[in-house]
């Protein structure tokens, strides 16, 4: 009954809260996707060193493809732009932002420096359409860390804490993990990583995730009830 209740609470403010710097939420994460993207297929298409074949492992063996995992890993897309989405200041969201930059421009100089790749999966891609589209948009360079899971990893970390602040209880924060592990899985499923790429992943989003909270009791944040009520630019 008391979960009831409290998940009651935390979804009659989401609305409210959601609602504060709408047009900074829904217009930043867009073009912040937009930019990193520029940035990270330029580097795809054009390695600056010899680009080194990343090597696999048991995991890798054991992890078959499996062509319904394109819907997770395509719903990475959705999953980071819900940490801002709770914010109701725009210093958090811009805080938030500058973190993100972080992670990825992290990411960019190691692909700048130390290309690599994911070995041949022998598939015939062209029997899966949506998984073929995405080979085609997204090659299989820039494999080591994973940005795909260093994100996920990052955005995972922030909406745990979040989600405690908002009141969401046990389910929310069960769920935030649960997706996370199936976008982390997806990966590797879709043969876009190899186990080692995942590893490096999780590690650079966890590293930039906890630096980012040492001092996250600056952020007036998340859904508080009272972040509301004295919210200022």
């Amino acid at each position: 009954m008391i979960d009831s209740k409290r998940q009651t609470s935390w979804l009659r403010r989401f609305v409210p809260v959601l609602a504060q710097r709408f047009w900074l939420k829904c217009l930043g994460t867009p073009a912040f996707t937009f930019v990193f993207f520029l940035a990270y297929i330029h580097l795809l298409k054009n390695p600056y060193r010899p680009v080194t074949v990343m090597p696999t492992g048991v995991l890798d063996d054991l992890i078959s493809f499996q062509p319904l995992a394109l819907l997770p890993y395509v719903s990475l897309w959705l999953y980071v732009s819900l940490p801002p989405t709770f914010m109701v200041r725009s210093r958090e969201i811009v805080l938030y932002g500058i973190w993100a930059a972080v992670l990825c421009l992290s990411g960019l100089a190691i692909f700048f420096l130390w290309p690599t790749a994911v070995p041949p999966a022998n598939i015939d891609w062209a029997q899966y359409p949506g998984v073929d589209f995405l080979k085609g948009v997204d090659a299989a360079g820039n494999a080591c860390p994973s940005l795909h899971v260093a994100t996920a990893v990052f955005s995972g970390v922030w909406l745990h804490h979040i989600l405690r602040a908002f009141g969401t209880g046990r389910r929310g924060l069960l769920l935030n993990w649960l997706w996370c592990a199936a976008i982390v899985y997806s990966t590797m499923a879709t043969k876009q990583h190899v186990a080692i790429d995942v590893v490096a992943g999780i590690a650079l989003g966890g590293g930039v995730a906890w630096l980012s909270l040492i001092r996250r009791d600056g952020f007036t944040v998340l859904a508080r009830p009272q972040a509301l009520t004295t919210q200022s630019v």
